[in-house]
């Protein structure tokens, strides 16, 4: 039996990678390079949980406004964290 699992992703990829491109324009440097808008990404994606689902519709029915927002703002927090990680990161790296 071979099973397809290729309908599940994590439900914050989508959404952090919309979250990266909208900050984006305030850290034009970042923005320059495809890399480091990838690192932002891995760093934001890393400081939230995981929510794997299969459609986008199961996931916002079983969802509070309440939970809403908080994942909304978890994922504000961690793309301005990661933004700001990678801009640190990046200034360490030239003065080397």
């Amino acid at each position: 039996m071979n099973a397809d699992f290729s309908s599940l992703y994590n439900h914050h990829e989508r959404e952090v990678f919309g979250a990266v491109m909208d900050a984006s324009k305030d850290f034009p440097d970042i923005a320059a390079s495809n890399d480091l808008l990838c690192d932002v990404c891995c760093v934001a994606l890393n400081r939230l949980p995981p929510r794997y689902i299969r459609h986008e519709v199961d996931f916002s029915f079983y969802l509070t406004e309440h939970e809403r927002l908080e994942i909304d703002n978890a994922i504000n927090e961690a793309v301005t964290y990661a933004f700001n990680f990678v801009q640190a990161r990046t200034a360490l790296r030239a003065r080397k």
